[in-house]
C-alpha cells in the first residue's frame, strides 16, 4: 500500500481524530489537524502543483524547517507522482544550488528562513526552476512566488487519481555531506512503504500510540520513523524546540508514548535532572513507554544512566541511512538490553554481513565494513553512476561503516571507514574512544579526530565539551586514559565545542578543518 493510500485510509477510518499537532514553545502557539484534513490539504497540494504543470516524474523541492504543513505538503507532492525533494534546513545557498542543478527541480516550495539563500542565487535557478511557492507568514511572501495557503485554497480536496505503482520513483533524498559534496539518493514508493512496516514491526506502534517528532522532517529517520504510527492511524507531536524543558512539557502534556532522541538530546535531559534545573515530579510521564535513539554511535553510560532515571521505559537503538530509506536495516530490538552498545541485529526483512576490501565475510569479532540488503535498499545515487556502481553489489549495499559481529551474532559499530584513524601503521577507531571518554562524569560530549603527525603520520586528537559549571584539565583525562590501551589514547586533548549537524552526527569535516596544524594551549576555554 502506498503511503499516499494509508493516509487516504486513515480519513476514511479516524476523520475527525487528531493527525498531527504542532507545538512552538517560543511562542507559545499550538496548532492542531485532524486525518481529514490532513488528507484534503495533501489533495490541494496535488492539484495545485499539477495546475502549474507539474507531472508524474517532475522534481519538487521542499525546503522547510519543521511545521505542521510540511507533511501535508510532502504527501501533495507525492499524489502528483512527481518526486519529493526535501532539503536540509542548513544546506547554505550553494549547496541547495547544487541539488536544484542535479535534481532538475521544477517547482522550489520554502519557509520564510530561507528567503536571502533563494534570493541570492535566484539568477542561477531561474533557468531550472518554473514556479516558486512561499510558506510563511503572507507579509514576508516573496513577489516572485506563490503563497501557500492562498494557492491551496479554492484546490478541489479530492486525489487527483494519478496511477502510481509501488516501483515507481518517489523522492531524491541528499546525504547529509559530512563526507563530500551531498549525493541524491533515489528511493521509490516501495521503500516509503516497507519503511512503515518496519518501524511498526519493531515498535509495535497501535493507534493509542503518540510520536513525539523532534528530528528534522527532511531526513528520512524522522519521517520514517512517524510511519510506524501512520500505518495504524495514530497520532504524532511536532515540536518546535529541544531543548528539555520542552520535550518534557510535551511528553506531559500531550500524552507522549514514544520518543525518538538524538545524543546529545539525551545528554541534555539527563544532565538538566542532573542539575536540579528538571524535577520529574512537575511532568506526568506515565504514557511514556519507549525512547530509541539513532543517527549516531550511541555511548552505553549514556544507555545505563537513561535506565537508572527512566527504570520504565523500554529502549532501542536503529542504524539506517538515507541510502536503506532511514532507520531499522539493523536494530538492537527492546527485548535485548543486555546487549546495550551493540547496534543490534538484521531489521524486519532485512540481511547483514561484515566483508574484507575483497567482500569476503570476516570471522566473528574481526572488524569489517557492513554490508546490508533488505527492500529499503535505494534504487541508485542519481545522476551518479560511478558512486552507485562503488556502493551497490549485487543488490548489497555498502554502508561505509566498520563494523564488527561477536559471538551471539550481535553487530557493534566500530566507526566510519573515513574515520579510522592510522597511527604509526595502528588502526584507531574514534568512537571506541569517544565511548570510554562519554562516561566520564564531567565530559558533556566529545569527539575524537584524526590530526597530521609527521613522525606518526595521524594522533588522536580529542575534542571534548564539559558540561556546564564542571571544570576539566588535560592532565585529568590523561589520567583517565590510563585504562586504554597506550596505542588508543588520545595525543592531543582539546577543549571546545562539539559541533553536530541537525541529525545528531558530529561534523568532524569541521573539526579536522579548524584544528589541522594549529597548536592548542590544552587549556579550557
Amino acid at each position: 500500500m502506498l503511503i499516499t493510500e494509508m493516509l487516504a485510509r486513515n480519513a476514511r477510518m479516524y476523520p475527525d481524530e487528531p493527525a498531527l499537532v504542532e507545538r512552538d514553545p517560543n511562542r507559545n502557539l499550538r496548532k492542531e489537524i485532524t486525518w481529514k484534513t490532513f488528507d484534503r490539504q495533501s489533495n490541494q497540494m496535488a492539484n495545485a502543483l499539477m495546475t502549474m504543470g507539474v507531472k508524474k516524474g517532475d522534481r519538487v523541492i521542499l525546503l522547510m524547517t519543521n511545521c505542521i504543513e510540511w507533511l501535508p505538503i510532502y504527501f501533495g507532492i507525492l499524489r502528483t507522482g512527481a518526486w519529493a525533494v526535501p532539503l536540509n534546513f542548513r544546506f547554505d545557498a550553494e549547496t541547495i544550488l547544487h541539488c536544484a542543478m542535479v535534481s532538475e527541480a521544477k517547482v522550489l516550495i520554502f519557509g520564510e528562513e530561507f528567503i536571502e539563500r533563494i534570493e541570492s542565487i535566484k539568477p542561477d535557478l531561474d533557468p531550472v526552476v518554473s514556479n516558486y511557492v512561499f510558506s510563511g507568514p503572507r507579509l514576508l511572501c516573496p513577489n516572485y512566488a506563490a503563497y501557500y495557503e492562498a494557492l491551496i485554497q479554492g484546490q478541489d480536496g479530492t486525489d487527483p487519481k494519478v496511477k502510481i505503482g509501488l516501483t515507481d520513483e518517489a523522492a531524491l533524498y541528499f546525504t547529509s555531506g559530512t563526507t563530500g559534496i551531498p549525493k541524491a539518493v533515489l528511493i521509490t514508493h516501495r521503500n516509503l512503504e516497507f519503511a512503515a512496516y518496519v518501524e511498526n514491526c519493531h515498535h509495535r506502534q497501535t493507534h493509542e500510540d503518540n510520536f513525539l517528532c523532534i528530528p528534522p522532517l527532511y531526513h528520512t529517520g524522522a519521517k520514517m520513523h512517524w510511519f510506524g504510527n501512520l500505518i495504524v492511524g495514530a497520532r504524532a507531536v511536532i515540536l518546535k524546540g529541544i531543548d528539555p524543558r520542552s520535550i518534557l512539557e510535551a511528553v506531559s502534556e500531550e500524552g507522549i508514548s514514544v520518543v525518538w532522541l538524538l545524543v546529545p538530546w539525551a545528554l541534555d535531559i539527563l544532565f538538566a535532572i542532573e542539575s536540579g534545573e528538571i524535577k520529574l515530579s512537575s511532568y506526568r510521564l506515565d504514557r511514556w513507554r519507549l525512547m530509541h535513539i539513532g543517527a549516531q554511535p550511541v555511548p552505553p553510560s549514556l544507555i545505563k544512566e537513561w535506565k537508572r532515571v527512566f527504570p520504565r521505559h523500554q529502549y532501542d537503538t536503529n542504524y539506517g541511512l538515507t541510502e536503506t530509506t532511514g532507520p531499522g536495516c539493523v536494530h538492537l530490538g527492546m527485548e535485548n538490553e543486555h546487549k546495550v552498545g551493540a547496534i543490534g541485529v538484521p531489521g524486519f526483512d532485512w540481511e547483514a554481513r561484515i566483508v574484507d576490501a575483497q567482500l569476503n565475510s570476516v570471522p566473528p569479532g574481526t572488524p569489517g565494513e557492513l554490508m546490508v540488503r533488505g527492500p529499503g535498499v535505494m534504487q541508485c545515487y542519481y545522476r551518479n553512476p560511478e558512486a552507485t556502481a562503488q556502493t551497490l553489489i549485487d543488490g548489497w549495499l555498502l554502508t561505509g561503516d566498520v563494523a564488527r559481529k561477536d559471538e551471539d551474532g550481535f553487530i557493534w559499530l566500530v566507526d566510519r571507514k573515513k574515520d579510522v584513524i592510522i597511527t604509526g601503521g595502528e588502526n584507531i577507531y574514534p568512537v571506541e574512544i569517544e565511548n570510554f571518554l562519554q562516561a566520564h562524569p564531567r565530559i558533556q560530549d566529545v569527539a575524537v579526530i584524526g590530526l597530521p603527525s609527521l613522525r606518526l603520520g595521524e594522533i588522536a586528537t580529542a575534542i571534548i565539551q564539559v558540561k556546564q559549571g564542571q571544570t576539566l584539565g588535560k592532565e585529568e583525562i590523561d589520567a583517565y586514559c590510563e585504562d586504554l590501551p597506550r596505542y588508543k589514547r588520545p595525543r592531543r586533548i582539546i577543549f571546545d565545542v562539539v559541533p553536530r549537524n541537525a541529525t545528531g552526527k558530529i561534523e568532524k569535516p569541521k573539526l579536522r578543518k579548524k584544528y589541522a596544524g594549529s597548536e592548542e594551549s590544552f587549556q579550557i576555554e
